[in-house]
């Protein structure tokens, strides 16, 4: 006999691979904005009561990626809207850090910009994946 299979894949491939190259990128942004950080203490005057708390936001933004990334990736590849749902609150506070970095950090230099543009960008499209995978899921 033959079984048929009528059910339908609603994870996302986009998304998925946004995940992915968002966890990629932001290694980078990660190692770079240290870099630059430490540079910055170096090069400009630096004051020491602001050194301490850019590298605290750096360090909790990036344990704030783990498990954002991996309840966005669980999420969707396992078609449920809660860890979708808990990755795109997390987002939200990523998002917050990232524009710390883009306007309220001690020096902006231009490399900030364009890093914190990038990873914003990333946030925003991998936000309108998620709500979409989650209306998806829902319906």
């Amino acid at each position: 006999p033959e079984i048929l299979n009528n059910s339908f894949q609603l994870s996302s491939l986009p998304l998925q691979i946004l995940l992915y190259v968002n966890g990629v990128y932001y290694i980078f942004y990660f190692l770079a904005t240290l870099t630059m950080i430490v540079y910055k203490s170096q090069v400009f005057s630096y004051p020491d009561d602001f050194l301490a708390p850019d590298l605290l936001v750096l360090f909790i933004m990036a344990i704030l990626e783990v498990p954002r990334l991996y309840l966005g990736s669980k999420g969707n590849l396992t078609e449920e809207e809660a860890p979708l749902g808990l990755s795109l609150v997390l987002t939200l506070g990523s998002v917050v850090l990232a524009v710390y970095f883009l306007a309220w950090q001690t020096y902006v230099l231009r490399a900030d910009v364009i890093l914190n543009a990038l990873l914003l960008s990333a946030y925003g499209l991998e936000s309108g994946l998620k709500v979409m995978a989650i209306a998806a899921f829902v319906s």
